[in-house]
C-alpha cells in the first residue's frame, strides 16, 4: 500500500477538508505525510518616471508569504500530531503550483499525492483548468482526489 503521501494544500476550506481525510487515510494505512505549500513569487517591481519604489516591499512580501505558508503547513502538522501520523513540512516558491507539487512529490519520494478536487482559484480555475487536473494530467505518481 502507500507509505509516503504528499498532501499539497493552499489553506482553502476544500483543501483543509482534503487534509483531514488524508491524515485519516495515512493513519489507517500506516503512511507518513509530507505537507506541501507552493508560495507565490513576489510581484515584479515596475520602474518608471514618476513611479516611486518601496525598497522594503520585497522583504515585507516575503515575510508575509512565509508566515502564511507556516500557518497553512502547521494546520496539517497539528492534525498529524493529533492522529499520531509522521509529518514533514515542505514549501517552495512557484507560480506554477502543479509543477511544484509534482516536483515536491518526486523529491520527497512520495508514492501518492492526495489533494482536493479544487481550491480557491475561482474563475481563473475555470478558464485555465484546476491545479488538480494539471497534476492528474502530468504526474507519473498516483493521485487520489478528494471531493
Amino acid at each position: 500500500m502507500f507509505k509516503h503521501i504528499l498532501v499539497p494544500t493552499d489553506g482553502s476550506q476544500f483543501s483543509q477538508d482534503a487534509v483531514r481525510q488524508a491524515v485519516s487515510f495515512a493513519k489507517e494505512t500506516g503512511a507518513q505525510i509530507t505537507a506541501f505549500y507552493a508560495k507565490p513569487s513576489p510581484p515584479i517591481p515596475y520602474y518608471g518616471e514618476g513611479i516611486g519604489y518601496n525598497f522594503e516591499m520585497p522583504t515585507k512580501y516575503n515575510e508575509l508569504v512565509e508566515k502564511q505558508a507556516q500557518e497553512i503547513l502547521s494546520f496539517v502538522e497539528n492534525l498529524c500530531q493529533q492522529a499520531g501520523v509522521s509529518c514533514t513540512k515542505l514549501e517552495s516558491t512557484s507560480d506554477i503550483p502543479y509543477e511544484a507539487i509534482i516536483a515536491a512529490a518526486t523529491q520527497s519520494k512520495c508514492d501518492l499525492i492526495f489533494m482536493a478536487s479544487h481550491g480557491r482559484r475561482g474563475i481563473s480555475a475555470l478558464l485555465l483548468g484546476s491545479e488538480t487536473s494539471k497534476v492528474l494530467t502530468h504526474s507519473k505518481i498516483p493521485v487520489l482526489v478528494y471531493r
